[in-house]
């Protein structure tokens, strides 16, 4: 089922359908982007944590489709020693929430979308070099 990573939905997919999408959006970047990736964790949860939300200052668990958290690449000489190791966290709900609402675009394109848009935060990219880096991939 996830080869072609695209099929005619009669529930909602799950959590590993997906990491399955997201992972093969990860798997068409660029490899220079690639290579610095290694060893950031891409996870999928149905929503952010009531913690997350609050440092962020969301009220509402649906305006909130990742997260990148960690230490971004360009930062990485002045981190202090310990910190937890860097991971995008993907929230199924508000991305599934965001693909009705939109309705004129693919699952696989709007995952590729949020997943990018947090690769950028670990890239340390501005919002056009984001945009750039969505279009390679």
């Amino acid at each position: 089922m996830l080869a072609g990573m695209t099929r005619t939905f009669g529930i909602a997919p799950g959590l590993a359908e997906v990491e399955a999408l997201a992972l093969a959006a990860l798997a068409r970047l660029p490899e220079a982007f690639q290579v610095h990736l290694d060893g950031v964790a891409v996870l999928v949860e149905d929503f952010a944590d009531e913690e997350t939300l609050a440092a962020m200052g969301i009220a509402d668990p649906f305006e909130l489709t990742g997260i990148y958290e960690g230490v971004p690449v360009g930062e990485r000489h002045s981190a202090p020693t310990g910190t937890m190791p860097d991971r995008i966290r993907l929230f199924r709900q508000p991305i599934l929430d965001e693909w009705i609402a939109r309705g004129d675009e693919t699952l696989e394109h709007l995952v590729a979308h949020v997943l990018i848009h947090e690769v950028g935060h670990h890239f340390g990219l501005s919002d056009a070099d984001i945009e750039a880096l969505e279009d390679m991939a």
